[in-house]
């Protein structure tokens, strides 16, 4: 077998760097082969990545490519993730492992290459575990997010006391994302050393050169100024790359690697032209994988056979824990000290989260809690005072908060991830790419809806519904629901929906509110997915509402009885609904439903009108924020103005059971 040698040593025997120029080629090679078969990709920046990827996932990575699931793996996040082809034939070339699970696994050989972008492949067209590439731990491609994934990796392995390098390789374009930068003061903040951010410099975007705010120059600058140790770097010199990438996970910084790389390198005649996502034409394969060869001759390429990575220690995989409980509501409330609110009677929704989150977290060490400047609001403060180092507050970057927690649920953690529901409408994108990871992310939204009047409608999330419902019809691909949404409209059922969403495989929103509202239900009642409450029964109509709406809906109810107008209740707290209770009630109550909500359309009154339109027997009505609200002194003055208050719903009401 023929010994590889350091660059300094004199003997015959093949360099280091010879060998890297030859893998570099080697994978070129597949690059291009594989996108082209495909018809489509994006070989001119895997090109540039060559020599990066070569040095780490053959010499710098400690991991075990037979076994990808070891907590204990060197990790890659290729936030620049239209390069994935050159991460594919490094791995086949290794004989990695891929497969939805252990019991699905088997190794992915060259052959497999030729699948690339195939709907029964394993190799997407951009970076997903979910579909069976499990050396990757978040879906990437919508760039700019890379960064937070590996904080949040870097934090659980943290937690879990493991000595390992996250790798992150993102582009010189996606340096213009704000999130990068959020993520590389998170990284600072936390004195995540052991994450090591490589940018690929290639002076090229989509359409056209990157800005001179995104030259290496400049990079290197912003990182400097951001607290990183920069070191720049020819991105196809293997001594110069193995110097640099040495330097990470030592120190008392983190360290960015300033990577001049070429697009489309070793191929000189893709080079002057706009190749992005473009593949090589069939006619024109063999010609630029000869001129890879030639390349690889003029720098002195030899192959070698001792290119394997080191394998780290045989750690068990974190398995899944069996069903997390939590204790009586009163016992937790006692906790945080909120004795005074059991004699009340009355609490808010997102006070009785915070007292849910604590009693999680003393249930099961997986829980941890990623807030964004607000967990004063949000309640996630008793959390951050009970498990202080389960605890990760990342100000006011909600983007980065919601990817970080896509990270730590990569590594097996339950990340609740909270801030105000308006608020987390800026990470709608990173919701997405969690969706598509199949990350079991809990996000938690405060202060949902009108209902805190005087800060006006800045503060006001009322899409949230409409966007996260619409992921509650989609399924995982294997039976799971991409997301499940609740509503809670008291203290008790917010604390047991929390308990629900830490018991799902998923994603999971809830909303909550600021007011403090009175209890409805008994302290040890129960919940359950897909669930409604019935609150009152009634004869003509059937109301249907959920969180803070529910209590004017009752209000209503009882001016209606009084008027001989006997209205039921239903409390829809969760989506996807099963709709057969409400509408079977309806149907002996006049076959007319009105839901009332604070939100705009696409929610509460869609799930049920979309059901009965099936159905043919029932009549659904709803009733929601019809307008852009304002400030208001009052919640009321708010409803009043936007059409959901006690006036509105009762004139509907009554003219509906009147008809």
């Amino acid at each position: 077998m023929t010994r590889l040698k350091t660059p300094t040593d004199q003997e015959t025997s093949v360099s280091i760097t010879q060998a890297i120029h030859a893998k570099a080629v080697e994978l070129g090679k597949h690059a291009v082969r594989m996108t082209t078969e495909a018809g489509s990709g994006h070989p001119s920046t895997a090109l540039a990545l060559s020599h990066i990827i070569a040095e780490l996932m053959y010499r710098q990575m400690r991991y075990d490519p037979a076994d990808p699931w070891n907590p204990a793996n060197d990790r890659l996040v290729l936030s620049i993730g239209h390069a994935v082809p050159i991460v594919y034939a490094a791995y086949a070339d290794l004989g990695g492992t891929v497969g939805i699970d252990r019991d699905h696994a088997r190794a992915l050989t060259v052959g497999d290459l030729s699948a690339l972008r195939e709907l029964s492949s394993v190799l997407d067209g951009h970076p997903n575990p979910a579909e069976g590439f499990p050396f990757f731990d978040a879906a990437t491609g919508s760039l700019g997010q890379g960064l937070s994934v590996g904080a949040g990796l870097a934090l659980a392995a943290r937690l879990d006391g493991i000595d390992k390098r996250i790798f992150v390789i993102a582009g010189d374009g996606e340096s213009r994302e704000g999130q990068v930068w959020e993520a590389a003061d998170f990284i600072v903040d936390h004195g995540l050393t052991n994450v090591g951010l490589i940018f690929s410099c290639n002076r090229h975007g989509q359409a056209a050169p990157v800005s001179p705010q995104q030259y290496p120059e400049s990079i290197a600058a912003k990182a400097t100024a951001f607290g990183w140790r920069v070191v720049d770097v020819d991105g196809h010199n293997p001594e110069e790359l193995s110097a640099a990438f040495e330097q990470i996970g030592k120190g008392d910084r983190p360290v960015a690697v300033v990577a001049r790389t070429v697009k489309g390198w070793g191929i000189d005649s893709i080079q002057a032209k706009n190749y992005h996502g473009k593949p090589i034409p069939p006619d024109n394969l063999a010609e630029a994988c000869s001129e890879l060869d030639a390349t690889g001759q003029r720098l002195g390429a030899v192959p070698s056979g001792d290119m394997v990575p080191a394998r780290p220690p045989d750690l068990p995989r974190r398995e899944a824990g069996g069903a997390i409980r939590i204790g009586a509501f009163e016992g937790a409330l006692g906790r945080v000290g909120l004795e005074s609110a059991l004699e009340k009677k009355k609490l808010a929704t997102r006070v009785a989260y915070g007292a849910a989150l604590v009693a999680l977290g003393d249930a099961d060490p997986r829980i941890v809690s990623v807030d964004g400047d607000v967990s004063n609001s949000t309640f996630a403060e008793f959390f951050a005072k009970h498990h202080e180092d389960r605890f990760f507050e990342c100000k006011i970057a909600e983007q980065n908060m919601i990817t970080v927690a896509a990270g730590l649920a990569a590594a097996g953690r339950i990340p609740f991830a909270s801030s105000f529901a308006k608020f987390i409408a800026r990470a709608m994108d990173q919701i997405d790419m969690a969706s598509i990871s199949r990350a079991n992310v809990k996000v938690v939204g405060s202060h949902a809806g009108v209902s805190l009047g005087a800060d006006g409608p800045s503060q006001m999330s009322l899409a949230d519904v409409a966007y996260f419902r619409s992921m509650t019809r989609a399924n995982t691909g294997t039976g799971g629901i991409a997301c499940h949404v609740f509503q809670p409209s008291d203290a008790i059922a917010a604390y047991r929906c929390t308990e629900l969403m830490a018991n799902v495989d998923g994603l999971c929103y809830m909303r909550t509110h600021r007011p403090a509202v009175r209890f409805i239900y008994p302290f040890d009642e129960r919940f359950e997915l897909r669930g409604c409450k019935q609150l009152r029964r009634g004869k003509h109509l059937t109301f249907v509402s959920c969180g803070v709406m529910l209590h004017e809906v009752l209000e209503v109810a009882e001016k209606l009885a009084l008027d001989g107008i006997q209205a039921g209740v239903f409390d829809a707290y969760t989506f996807p609904l099963d709709p057969a209770p409400i509408l079977d009630n309806a149907r002996a109550a006049g076959g007319v439903i009105l839901t009332v909500e604070d939100n705009y359309i696409g929610g509460l009154h869609a799930e049920l009108a979309e059901a009965a339109a099936e159905a043919g027997d029932v009549r659904v009505h709803g009733i929601t924020v019809g307008r852009i609200p304002k400030s208001g002194k009052t919640a009321r003055d708010v409803f009043g103005h936007v059409g959901v208050g006690p006036a509105h719903i009762l004139e509907k009401a009554r003219a509906l059971a009147n008809r």
